[in-house]
């Protein structure tokens, strides 16, 4: 399966249509093909073949979706990079995909004039530079790289299913990034999988808000060009226009991470009748707090689909009509997909027993790139260890507990933080929380709660550790403090980064 066969076939077939919305521009599937086709023709007239690799470092615009489409076609390989990432990030990133060329916007230049010489694959010519100061010397403008290009199809690179696609690297929450490999037949599986499961159709308008850098962006990317729906790209999220957006363009289907998700919910545009025209509107990411969840659920009921998965290739789905009677799980596998949850010594834990969630899929796995160690410790006789904690209830469906990293070890006993965090988000003056845990000379370690304050509230961390700890289930679950921040650090995904609150923390 190529997915790059798909696009020339929605120019052929409807071509009129509206596939893609940045901006101002609207285009049809005839115009978004010419436009790729001239980037794929530059990229092979700049010496790319088959099998080679370019990154991105890109925000959200039509340049960074033109290139993903462009690779899918010639058989090269397409890296997106975080545009948080910073000198040392970007050359380890590039160094290690050994990326030979680089599409980058040109607020970068600076940072690749003090890293080039730490990047001996990257062609002479093969910094290219997108937006205003592109013309830049020393580096070439991505104007010229499809200026003169053809607009008719790049030559057939007899692209097979085992070719590899993309490269995506891991958003870090956790420790060191890993490039994970997707192949044309891992990204057909999405294609396939999750259009039907989330009923994603060729009528379908699909809004992205957030950033397409991260792998999560995938999960409505691939349904749309797959049926040919129409796609609209926001160059950054802002809630008051995903609000307008959904009303003017009867937006059908849309993801968001849960600091998204919060933010519509709180914007004081926020009217359940503006959001009529969804047909899903699914969180991702994180878990969503059964708080803002069961708001969605009954608000825009019919609506609310979770997705819990992860970049190597796992997911479930809470389907929207299993959202209300399931509101704490986060769904089952898709058909032709599984899960399984374990103990330490590999045995199968029985419902409602927490253990490690691990699953499998027909995604093809490859594993992480030049890292066959990583990927033997993570995929184990084709199931994949997801490092997290959760449980199966009597009907198959999972219930997250936490990531096994962020469990909290209290005078012996597993905390989990998302538990605390369910209670502490009830309090009226907390917008946001994340709990994780710190050293502890009695217990080992003790929880300790970071919130932001909803707006116009005020409270004490006195006052909401005594409010919290009275609520808890267990002793142990009781906070030791609350710091306030005025916004989470996150990463381009919008993930929280908790390693990086307790960092903070720790350091006084």
């Amino acid at each position: 399966m190529n997915v790059g066969s798909l696009l020339p076939r929605h120019a052929r077939y409807r071509g009129d249509h509206t596939a893609l919305v940045v901006g101002d521009l609207r285009l049809s599937y005839r115009e978004l093909n010419r436009y790729v086709n001239r980037l794929a023709n530059g990229l092979l007239a700049a010496g790319l073949k088959k099998g080679d690799k370019f990154t991105t470092v890109l925000p959200n615009c039509l340049e960074l979706m033109a290139a993903y489409w462009a690779a899918a076609k010639t058989g090269l390989v397409v890296v997106p990079a975080s545009p948080m990432l910073q000198d040392g990030g970007l050359a380890t990133l590039i160094d290690d995909s050994d990326s030979n060329l680089v599409i980058a916007d040109a607020s970068f230049a600076d940072s690749f004039d003090r890293i080039r010489d730490a990047l001996p694959k990257v062609a002479d010519n093969g910094f290219v530079l997108v937006g205003r100061g592109a013309e830049r010397p020393g580096f070439q403008s991505y104007d010229s790289l499809i200026s003169g290009a053809s607009e008719d199809e790049p030559p057939d690179a007899g692209i097979t299913g085992d070719d590899l696609f993309n490269i995506m690297y891991s958003s870090g929450t956790t420790g060191m990034p890993k490039g994970i490999m997707y192949t044309h037949d891992g990204r057909a599986v999405f294609c396939t999988h999750l259009a039907a499961s989330f009923r994603i159709m060729p009528e379908s308008v699909v809004l992205h808000a957030g950033s397409i850098v991260f792998n999560g962006a995938w999960v409505d990317l691939m349904p749309w060009m797959f049926v040919g729906g129409t796609y609209i790209l926001h160059e950054a999220f802002d809630a008051e226009r995903v609000i307008e957006t959904i009303e003017r363009e009867k937006v059908t289907h849309i993801i968001m991470v849960p600091a998204q998700i919060i933010a519509v919910l709180s914007s004081p545009a926020y009217d359940p009748a503006k959001l009529e025209s969804l047909e899903m509107l699914q969180n991702i990411g994180a878990p969503l707090l059964l708080e803002h969840k069961q708001r969605l659920i009954d608000e825009i009921p019919g609506r609310f689909y979770e997705l819990y998965g992860l970049t190597e290739g796992l997911w479930t789905i809470l389907d929207k009509h299993d959202a209300a009677r399931k509101a704490g799980s986060v769904g089952c596998p898709p058909p032709f997909t599984a899960i399984k949850i374990i103990r330490e010594d590999g045995s199968q834990c029985d419902p409602y027993e927490v253990g490690e969630i691990c699953g499998w899929s027909p995604v093809k796995r490859p594993g992480y790139y030049k890292r066959p160690d990583l990927t033997a410790q993570v995929i184990v006789d084709g199931w994949i260890h997801s490092g997290d904690a959760g449980y199966l209830d009597d009907d198959g469906y999972l219930y997250l507990a936490d990531r096994i990293k962020d469990m909290i070890i209290s005078g012996g006993v597993n905390v989990y933080p998302k538990d605390i965090e369910e209670v502490v988000i009830q309090h009226p003056a907390v917008h946001e929380v994340a709990v994780f845990g710190v050293p502890d000379q009695k217990w080992g370690e003790s929880p300790v709660a970071a919130v932001v304050v909803a707006p116009g509230a005020s409270v004490t961390s006195d006052e909401l550790v005594a409010w919290t700890n009275q609520r808890v289930g267990a002793k142990y679950q009781r906070i030791r403090e609350v710091v306030f921040y005025d916004q989470f650090p996150r990463n381009v995904a919008g993930k929280t980064l908790k390693r990086e609150m307790r960092a903070a923390y720790q350091a006084g």
